[in-house]
């Protein structure tokens, strides 16, 4: 590798680096696709975009330590994740062209005898499904926590791994969903439609459940919503950061692992209760969890040696 190019790499942290690879990868796929996808000349240029900003930033971080710059990137992250989700929802389908939830369910009934979902349901209450629904829309928050804690009490090394590690994670994920895409049991083994009124909450759950459906491109009144909503059930991206943030909370001995680990344990409870995952997504999201930490450590460990990194001096309060 060029001096040059050694030079406009340099700057990026593992995250970012993560993030040009992974981007590099789904804009192959797109050329490799093309006549299946028909958005995949507008979506290779948004990866190179979002390529170029991240390299950018790196460098105009590397000259400005100032407290704007520091927290984009920070958090950066937080859009590009759900800028990549909707990006695979416009690539998976048309490019796998089928599902595999009959194989999810046999696997299921083979390990437990039964469905999951239809088990549960003989514990279902309203105020439960209320409290599992509000526990289930803290996903998303829950690395931040984590993270957050970490930079504010100036651990900036282990702050960029859990951003790193979930980054790094969902990526993984978003592998699955090629390998194996699925759209879970409240289109298979339930009636989609009818949630609202099988499985019942008090006063959030629905609005919340809305705002998941939009997520995943079902908003209310969508006809055929088995047909386009998204492929993401396995493995469950939900199960598997969770367990992530779980698990480095406690290696990392957070102030907050408790509050962490209660709601990541009946988070991960919440995705089969809730009818979005299959039980052996949830299984598969634990091993996908251990593979990513496992690959991700040496990769955060590689390039910070290869960088000469430090994160006390480029993310702290001073340069």
């Amino acid at each position: 590798m060029s001096e040059k190019i050694k030079g406009l790499f340099r700057p990026l942290t593992p995250t970012d680096i993560s993030v040009v690879w992974f981007y590099l990868f789904l804009s192959l796929l797109n050329l490799i696709y093309h006549s299946r996808v028909d958005e995949w000349l507008i979506l290779i240029g948004v990866n190179f975009a979002v390529i170029a900003a991240v390299i950018w930033l790196a460098h105009i971080h590397s000259v400005n330590n100032s407290l704007v710059i520091r927290h984009i990137r920070y958090w950066y992250p937080a859009p590009m994740i759900l800028l990549t989700f909707k990006e695979l929802y416009l690539m998976v389908k048309p490019i796998r062209g089928v599902d595999f939830d009959d194989i999810l369910i046999q696997i299921d009934r083979w390990i437990f005898g039964t469905d999951p979902t239809h088990a549960l349901y003989a514990i279902a209450t309203p105020l439960l499904t209320e409290f599992l629904q509000i526990v289930y829309a803290t996903f998303y928050f829950l690395p931040m926590i984590l993270a957050a804690e970490l930079i504010r009490r100036e651990r900036y090394t282990e702050g960029q791994y859990v951003i790193f590690a979930t980054v790094y994670g969902f990526f993984i994920s978003y592998i699955g969903y090629f390998l194996v895409p699925a759209i879970g049991p409240r289109f298979t083994l339930h009636v989609f439609e009818t949630t609202n009124s099988e499985l019942p909450g008090l006063f959030l759950t629905n609005f919340l459940r809305e705002i998941i459906n939009t997520g995943e491109s079902v908003p209310a009144g969508t006809l055929n919503p088995a047909q386009v909503v998204q492929r993401d059930v396995f493995p469950s991206g939900h199960t598997m950061m969770t367990a992530i943030v779980m698990y480095l909370s406690v290696v990392y001995r957070a102030k907050s692992r408790n509050f962490l680990l209660i709601c990541g344990t009946l988070l991960i409870f919440s995705t089969v209760y809730l009818r979005y995952h299959y039980a052996i997504d949830v299984i598969a999201g634990l091993g996908f969890m251990a593979f990513s930490l496992i690959t991700g450590h040496y990769i955060f460990k590689y390039w910070n040696s290869y960088t000469n990194a430090d994160y006390t001096r480029s993310f702290g309060q001073k340069n």
